[in-house]
């Protein structure tokens, strides 16, 4: 058996890429990470915790592992699009529907592809 310690994403820049995400999970970045640094980590309160690591080579295709995402604090789909818009992601391509099921792939700052899905309250999960 193994347990899942780490998600890590290649980027060029880890501690720009890293506090962006920040802002958009709310998750802090890790004690000691500054500008510069090779490896940062966003600490999540039990594993896996994200870790953003320095590669030479620029993304070129579709990731093969993507990360879903959906609002908290009462927030839908819909307005998570629009503050990871405010905060710079760009989207994707658009799979909402007209009954308002769907989700939306988005792209952070680096072209990492990532999909807002509808929230617990949106899908009907008792809370």
């Amino acid at each position: 058996m193994i347990e899942i310690h780490a998600v890590t994403i290649d980027c060029a820049d880890p501690y720009e890429l890293a506090s962006w995400w920040s802002r958009a999970t709310g998750l802090p970045l890790g004690e000691g990470d500054v500008p510069g640094d090779d490896e940062v980590m966003l600490r999540t309160e039990r594993d896996p915790f994200l870790l953003f690591i320095r590669v030479p080579e620029a993304k070129t295709t579709k990731n093969r592992v993507h990360l879903d995402v959906n609002g908290t604090e009462g927030r839908t789909r819909d307005q998570e699009v629009e503050r990871l818009l405010g905060l710079g992601a760009t989207i994707f391509d658009d799979r909402r529907t007209a009954d308002g099921a769907g989700w939306v792939t988005m792209l952070d700052p680096e072209g990492n592809e990532f999909c807002v899905c509808r929230s617990e309250a949106e899908r009907g999960v008792p809370q």
